[in-house]
This record gives structure tokens, C-alpha cells and sequence, in this order.
């Protein structure tokens, strides 16, 4: 039996595998310029393995340079923020947390307003350090916050709503009162987040990451299996309830720093995701959290082709097409779930 569930659960890994591929293949693929999925596949392989197909160097260019370096932040953004609903759910022990509840994307947002407006750090600072900077800001202010109430997982809630709201206010400011029009449409454009200023820089900062968050996820899924029932059963169980508890709120820091400070504010992907997982393979952390990572990296995929297909000659901000798909994935796993009365 046991021999049975591991083959059903290696297949089940190479098939989500092969759909990511497939998807990161389409999106090499569409666009604005429509690309042969096996004239992608030649310019890949002539950057990584020097072949010499013959290719148009406009071709090369648009797959190598623009759209598979975007498709792979798209896929490590998507597992990352994935990745963080998931441990902040567990670790909180509400299924409506997600990476924004600790403030983070507020933070992020000031910081990078406060480099493309104010000009802070200006020749020093890029747009997505001065994010990153006011995204771990935020995070620090919130554990204070939490700390100095007790620490307890409501007061982690409380802190971050409070955060939220200081670091939004903060951004809504700066805009209001120093922003021209043009800089006010750049600056919400990026705040719905965006993939169109993605390079390679971004993949090699993004890709390892979302792997190094992932295999952290993996070393303390016992703990996030514990952490379900409350700290009182998960210390009962051996485990260090305040370390644990420290690491992985500081990796989902980290995860949705890195991730917001590259592609801007993107909602619904940690709130959804790791429920549309939970309802496949079951809430034991040790299946969870791959599934969880595997399908945020897909779902991140499919939104960014929607992004520029869905009105031609245009390219919508990526959190609006996330919140176009997940807010009505939302209420249907709020409907499945419905306790009876």
C-alpha cells in the first residue's frame, strides 16, 4: 500500500511538472508576436547548449530576452507567495492569512514609491531595493507591534492590519502630494503588480529564492503539521514553538519581500492557492506545501499569458488578472467548505 501511494505521488509530481513546462513553453510562445513552440524551444537550446539552428535574431531575442526570463519569475513568484500563505496559515491558524496580512506588500509599495518619487537613494537605490528596504521596514515595525501585545497570532493579525494601513497612508501621500501625473500612473501601475520590466537579473534573484524557500518549507513541515492544532499540541509534540515560529515568519518576510520588491503588489495568489491545494491533496504539510509551490508557479504562468492576450495591443497589471480569477475561486472554496447547519 505504502509502495502504491509513492508511485501514485511520483506521478502525480511529474505530471504537475510536465504542465509547468508546458505552460512556461506557452508563454514563451504568446504574444503580441506569435512564436512556434518548437522555434522557442531552438532559441533555448542555441543559448544553453550552443547549437546553430537558424534563427531570426528579432525571434531570439524577443524569447530569450524577454518573454522566458518573464515566465520564470512569473513561475518563482507565484510558488513564493504560494509558499507564504500556506506556512502563515498554519502558523496562525486562520484561513484567511495570506503574505499581505504581515504588512509586507504596504511596505514594499512606500519604499518603492519613496525611490521613484522622492527620489531616495537616487543613483544608489534601484525601484526594487528601495521596495525590499520598506518591505523588511514593515515587517520589523509588525513584529514590534505583535511583540509588545503579547505575540500571540490574533495580535500578529492586528499588528499587520495596523501596518498595513500606516505603510498604504504613507504611500497614498507621497503620491498625493509629490507625484506628477505621469509618475502617479507609474507608480499604480506597479502597485497591481507588473512583469514587464523583468530580466534575467531578476530571475537569478527570484529562482534561487523561491528553491531555498521551498526546501526550508520542507525541513519544518512537521512542525506546520503540529502548528494546526495550536501551539499548546505542537510544544506538547517537541516542538520549539517561539524558534519555529520566528524562522518561518521571517522566511515568509523574505519570500514576499523579494518577490513584491520585483514584481510589485499580487493578491489572492497566497490565499487561494494553498486551499485549491489543501482540497487535493489533504492538509498534512509534507504533500501540502510541494503542491502548494507547483500550482502558485502555474497559476502565476497562466495569469501572466492572460495579462497580454486578454485585450490586444495591452498589457493589464498582473494583480488584476489574479484577482479576476481569484476572487470567484475564493468564494467557490468558501461555498465547498460551508459547514452544514
Amino acid at each position: 500500500m505504502a509502495r502504491r501511494r509513492l508511485g501514485a505521488l511520483a506521478a502525480v509530481s511529474v505530471f504537475a511538472v510536465l504542465v509547468l513546462g508546458f505552460a512556461v513553453s506557452l508563454a514563451v510562445s504568446i504574444g503580441e508576436i506569435s512564436i512556434p513552440v518548437d522555434t522557442a524551444a531552438k532559441a533555448v537550446a542555441n543559448r544553453l547548449l550552443g547549437t546553430g539552428f537558424a534563427l531570426s535574431r528579432i525571434q531570439e531575442g524577443i524569447i530569450w530576452d524577454y518573454r522566458l526570463s518573464r515566465a520564470l519569475v512569473a513561475a518563482s513568484a507565484g510558488a513564493a507567495l504560494a509558499l507564504s500563505g500556506a506556512i502563515l496559515q498554519a502558523l496562525l491558524r486562520n484561513p484567511l492569512a495570506e503574505p499581505y496580512v504581515l504588512g509586507i506588500s504596504a511596505g514594499a509599495s512606500t519604499g518603492a514609491v519613496a525611490v521613484m518619487i522622492l527620489g531616495f537613494g537616487y543613483g544608489v537605490l534601484t525601484l526594487s531595493t528601495g521596495a525590499f528596504i520598506g518591505a523588511v521596514a514593515a515587517f520589523l515595525l509588525v513584529s514590534l507591534l505583535a511583540a509588545g501585545s503579547g505575540g500571540g497570532a490574533d495580535r500578529i493579525i492586528l499588528a499587520g492590519v495596523a501596518g498595513s494601513q500606516l505603510f498604504n497612508a504613507l504611500t497614498s501621500y507621497i503620491v498625493t502630494t509629490s507625484a506628477n501625473a505621469e509618475q502617479a500612473r507609474g507608480v499604480m501601475f506597479w502597485l497591481l503588480g507588473s512583469l514587464s520590466g523583468v530580466r534575467w537579473p531578476d530571475v537569478y534573484l527570484a529562482g534561487p529564492v523561491a528553491i531555498g524557500g521551498f526546501l526550508v518549507c520542507l525541513l519544518y513541515a512537521r512542525a506546520l503539521d503540529a502548528f494546526t492544532f495550536g501551539t499548546d499540541a505542537a510544544a506538547a509534540l517537541g516542538i520549539p514553538v517561539v524558534r519555529v515560529r520566528i524562522v518561518l515568519l521571517g522566511l515568509t518576510a523574505v519570500l514576499t519581500a523579494t518577490m513584491v520588491s520585483i514584481v510589485g503588489s499580487i493578491g489572492f495568489v497566497g490565499l487561494v492557492i494553498p486551499h485549491a491545494a489543501r482540497f487535493v491533496v489533504g492538509p498534512g504539510h509534507g504533500r501540502l506545501l510541494p503542491a502548494t509551490a507547483i500550482t502558485g508557479a502555474i497559476f502565476m504562468v497562466v495569469a501572466d499569458i492572460v495579462s497580454r492576450v486578454i485585450i490586444p495591443q495591452q498589457i493589464l497589471p498582473i494583480g488584476v488578472v489574479t484577482a479576476l480569477f481569484g476572487a470567484p475561486a475564493f468564494a467557490f472554496i468558501l461555498y465547498k467548505a460551508r459547514k452544514p447547519v
